[in-house]
């Protein structure tokens, strides 16, 4: 007989902010959730991030990822308004705007692109001379030409985001497992019935892979045994790798910024605790967290384009975060199609704390209903290539 050391409606694998937001969002549908996580909860690429809500400032047309990260963005007043009510933590929803700023012909050509389509679709943008993207900043560099106000873009403190997660999780009653590995996921005839980790087996009706970079090791076991033939099958979940990013932080007091300052080449994010954010890059180097004297140097250089004054702010710090990206560039959000309980939040890339909100609710719906939210479809698994076990 197999002990179980605990069961739930809901197991969550994984414990960044997308996998956090979804516990909360079925303990508030009522559900019994188990959260399981390898480390410590929101320690990975949910720490490291810069916390931007700007999908407009990066979209270069209408798509349905567009249209997943606005109603993301959307829903976070809201969303920051229930987290304080529950925990009294303030998230620091900022709303003042995004500026996207060129600096050279090809950037002015690519925000006049970007002006064009979005005043068509009739989003909020503004069109900004150089002389008045100054008088908003007057510590932009004088080499800027031209800048793009996305006033309805913003940011939030994403390690304050965490504390509060973590916190409104204790109150809806998840039950959460920090530094535990999920051993594996166990299979039996066609459904996952549990996850086996140090702690004891995990049993639930349904699982939610939600493990950020580490989404594709998640191990299972299948009884009975898998098909030979099938062992390097890697459709089991979607390919997942990670992408490390980089990120320097200044102390800047009084404040040098009031806006999030975008180029194409680097951002600067200013804190309202002194702090000012720039990154960050996108380097393929595996699982490994280092920062990089060329990481630094690339940060830096694109942080001085934009703000010569950075260069006179104390360095404070610098890490890494390795950022979970999906083959098919979007994430992947759904129930998979070949085992019939278990569900995807996987692939964020460098969106996960802007689409936490919507996602969850998204996959909660499902999960609960059982019903595909017509926004979720562009982002459902992709089907198996050939089956993943064999029925005996």
């Amino acid at each position: 007989m197999r002990e179980f050391v605990e069961r739930a409606d809901v197991c969550v694998v994984g414990g960044g902010v997308v996998g956090l937001t979804l516990a909360r969002a079925l303990a508030r549908r009522k559900r019994h959730v188990v959260l399981v996580e390898r480390g410590a909860c929101g320690a990975e690429a949910s720490w490291a991030a810069g916390g931007m809500l700007a999908p407009q400032s990066e979209a270069d047309a209408s798509d349905p990822f567009f249209a997943l990260a606005c109603a993301s963005r959307d829903a976070y007043p809201a969303f920051a308004a229930a987290l304080l009510a529950e925990t009294g933590v303030d998230i620091e929803l900022d709303r003042t705007g995004t500026l996207y700023l060129a600096f050279d012909e090809q950037d002015e050509a690519e925000i006049e692109r970007r002006y064009a389509w979005q005043t068509s679709a009739e989003l909020a943008v503004e069109y900004l001379t150089a002389t008045q993207a100054r008088a908003l900043e007057p510590q932009l560099s004088t080499r800027v030409r031209a800048a793009l106000l996305f006033p309805r873009d913003g940011q939030v403190e994403n390690r304050r985001l965490v504390a509060a997660l973590k916190r409104t999780l204790e109150v809806y009653g998840v039950r959460v497992f920090e530094q535990t590995q999920a051993e594996a996921l166990r299979v039996e005839r066609g459904r996952i019935v549990g996850i086996e980790t140090a702690r004891g087996f995990v049993g639930a009706d349904a699982f939610v892979i939600a493990c950020g970079a580490w989404s594709s090791l998640v191990p299972f076991e299948f009884t009975p045994a898998r098909d030979e033939s099938h062992m390097n099958d890697e459709s089991i979940v979607p390919t997942v790798e990670p992408v490390r990013g980089q990120m320097l932080c200044f102390a800047a007091r009084p404040a040098l910024t009031q806006h999030v300052l975008y180029s194409p080449r680097g951002y600067l994010v200013p804190r309202r605790d002194g702090r000012m954010l720039a990154g960050s890059t996108s380097e393929r180097a595996g699982f490994t967290r280092a920062v990089t004297a060329a990481g630094l140097q690339a940060i830096t250089t694109h942080a001085l384009e934009i703000a010569p004054a950075v260069a006179d702010l104390p360095l404070l710090d610098a890490w890494s975060g390795l950022r979970p990206h999906a083959a098919s560039d979007w994430p992947v959000l759904g129930a998979s199609s070949e085992v019939p309980n278990l569900f995807y939040a996987v692939g964020h890339y460098r969106n996960g704390i802007l689409l936490a909100p919507h996602t969850a609710d998204l996959l909660a719906e499902l999960i609960v209903t059982h019903n595909m939210p017509r926004a979720l479809a562009p982002f459902a698994p992709a089907p198996p290539r050939r089956s993943l076990y064999s029925v005996g």
